[in-house]
């Protein structure tokens, strides 16, 4: 009888076991208050409600910021993720004045983070069909990898562009985001592989250039650090363009190579609160909720697509979301995000570098997030 009732009790237990990690994996179920749906609509609103910024700064900027277009392009995905046509409505009202009173304020498309712009009407253009958002966000991306052009064009910029790349190429990390969502988005509109390959070209050079051994990337080649926001750029640029790239693109194995080194790594340094840190490996280093939402968002795009583990990685995404969103305050602004950070070889420039609250670099990943896990 004994025998019996541990063989019973063992396999309560392990059913259990299973029934918990299953929930511990799962993408769909969330608390109250807590799911996509609900923190994505917060975040989206209160962009909505949010003139133009210029975060540590004391006036309003000339043009869109790319922190700005990033967010609003993660409140467009989400709105069409989610179908709400009030949002979608609300996101193009707030576009309306670029089209007149504020046309200045759109950015010559001369470096990648004003180029990044283009993605925005692009996906204006991909949820209402209008011919305007197309024209404007195409023109951008083919200036992108058009002759190089403008005050800001380096001397490297021709050698780049002979070699098949964008003229705006200069090897930050950064550029694998700003770069990607704006081909990508014009290949979506435009069905035409030419943007999906350039982008794919441009990654796989830069994955080659500077991806360490460890799927990681230091801050810069002078700069031996793995600052947190940088590689979350590179993450979520990888899950970008795959998401996207046609499984017979000749680059798409190598991309997918670098994407899941880089996802295997990070998964070794997820914290028990499911948060990442200001300098990845560093543990005397801060919980830094942009790179965070980032990874996230990388990783919730692999498990959607199927290219990870769903029952590893959905665990770290369910804890990473969980984790995340206890840094919204009661404004619906998420706390400890790294301000903008220039590149220094100086640990503890990193560990020092002031914490903001509602900085855009940290609530357009929280939208990335909660478009992706509504995405099919």
């Amino acid at each position: 009888m004994r025998k019996i009732i541990a063989i019973v009790i063992t396999t309560a237990t392990c059913l259990i076991s299973t029934v918990y990690a299953q929930e511990d994996a799962d993408l769909t179920k969330w608390p109250q208050g807590k799911s996509p749906t609900e923190v994505g609509n917060a975040i989206a609103w209160r962009f909505i409600k949010t003139p133009h910024p210029n975060f540590g700064r004391p006036t309003p900027p000339k043009v869109i910021t790319y922190p700005e277009t990033c967010t609003w392009y993660g409140a467009l995905t989400f709105a069409g993720e989610s179908k709400n046509e009030e949002l979608i409505t609300a996101l193009a009202d707030r576009f309306e004045p670029l089209f007149s009173t504020e046309a200045k304020m759109i950015p010559i498309p001369d470096h990648v983070d004003y180029a990044v712009f283009g993605s925005v009407p692009l996906e204006l253009y991909r949820l209402t069909n209008e011919q305007r958002y197309y024209d404007l966000g195409v023109n951008i991306a083919d200036k992108q990898w058009g002759p190089p052009e403008g005050p800001r064009v380096k001397p490297a910029s021709q050698g780049y562009y002979d070699m098949g790349l964008t003229w705006q190429t200069r090897l930050w990390i950064d550029d694998m985001y700003m770069i990607t969502a704006l081909q990508a988005q014009a290949y979506r509109a435009t069905k035409d592989e030419k943007y999906i390959n350039r982008a794919a070209k441009e990654m796989v050079f830069y994955l080659d250039e500077l991806q360490k051994a460890n799927g990681l990337f230091y801050h810069a080649p002078d700069v031996p650090f793995f600052w947190g926001r940088g590689n979350g750029w590179m993450a979520a640029g990888m899950a970008e363009l795959l998401r996207s790239l046609p499984k017979n693109n000749r680059d798409y194995k190598r991309i997918m190579a670098g994407y899941k080194l880089m996802m295997a790594s990070l998964l070794k340094y997820q914290s028990t609160e499911g948060t990442w840190r200001q300098l990845i490996d560093d543990e005397a280093s801060w919980p830094e909720t942009s790179s965070t939402g980032m990874f996230t968002y990388a990783m919730i795009t692999g498990v959607k697509n199927g290219w990870l583990d769903k029952e590893i990685y959905g665990k770290a995404v369910r804890k990473a979301w969980l984790g995340l969103i206890t840094y919204l305050n009661e404004h619906n602004d998420i706390q400890e995000v790294c301000e903008g950070t220039n590149k220094k070889n100086d640990r503890q420039y990193y560990l020092d570098r002031k914490r903001i609250t509602g900085d855009m670099h940290g609530q357009a990943p929280l939208l990335w997030c909660a478009a992706a896990l509504l995405r099919d």
